[in-house]
């Protein structure tokens, strides 16, 4: 047989042996991720709270006990989390949301939201006035297509 026969029959066995590795590992992680979400929710509580403010900061600069910070894998403690500082009660908390609803989560206004541990899953009841999300500033593409669509025609001028 030739070399590079040899060599690209080697590499497929390598892509392989990782493709199947990958997926064991996947259904691993799976599982372990079915198991925290049916904790999570077994250990829900409905609380009510007057969000303060929220923010999406790393984990170091969070404001959450050193204790939950060591326990956080070591990649988890570079990314972001959506941080919500809440009152509970008499207590002022730092809380971590969910990513899902992070964005639906009102600031300043009473919410009745659930809560395992200090963790946020979901918002169920919104008092107050309802504060309309803030539109994100455009970049050079979008303002250059806006005004490609009013020149067209496409979009009424504002």
């Amino acid at each position: 047989m030739r070399p590079i026969t040899i060599v690209l029959l080697v590499i497929l066995l390598v892509l392989i042996a990782a493709v199947v590795a990958m997926y064991f590992y996947g259904k691993k992680l799976q599982k372990r991720q079915e198991e925290s979400e049916a904790q999570i929710a077994a250990n829900k509580q409905t609380i009510s709270m007057l969000v303060i403010d929220k923010k999406k900061l790393p984990l170091k600069q969070s404001g959450l006990p050193q204790a939950v910070i060591a326990s956080a894998p070591f990649l988890y403690r570079r990314s972001k989390v959506p941080v919500v500082k809440a009152k509970v009660g008499p207590q002022i908390t730092t809380l971590i949301a969910d990513d899902k609803i992070f964005d639906q989560i009102p600031v300043k206004a009473n919410v009745k939201a659930e809560v395992s541990g200090i963790y946020i899953t979901g918002v169920k009841g919104l008092h107050g006035a309802k504060v309309v999300a803030e539109q994100k500033k455009k970049g050079f593409f979008g303002r250059a297509v806006d005004k490609l669509q009013e020149f067209g025609g496409a979009k009424s001028v504002k």
